[in-house]
């Protein structure tokens, strides 16, 4: 599911024009966006947590020039589902075997 598929459901759901649902879905990821980037987690109960996780710094290779090289420490943002999220999708879908 794309972003404009969420926009168009969220327009069918309610009556609102697309346009104004776009902006509302956009407003929202930017605000997310913008707490994360200030190193601030928002929390939705009953959906999940945007958090910002540490990396430790780590020693890599550079298989091309057969080097190591040093990652540094660093933040990355992550999603933790709800519990009851979870729960949900645990009992409603099908396991997809490859």
């Amino acid at each position: 599911m794309t972003k404009a598929d969420i926009v168009a459901k969220i327009s069918e759901k309610l009556g609102l024009e697309k346009g104004d649902v776009q902006a509302t879905v956009e407003s929202f990821m930017d605000e997310v966006k913008a707490s994360l980037e200030s190193g601030e987690n928002v929390y939705l109960r009953g959906f999940g947590s945007f958090i910002i996780k540490t990396r430790a710094e780590k020693t890599g290779r550079n298989i091309s020039k057969n080097t190591t090289i040093r990652i540094p420490a660093h933040n990355i943002p992550a999603f933790k589902p709800a519990k009851v999220f979870v729960e949900g999708v645990k009992s409603n879908t099908e396991v997809k075997v490859k």
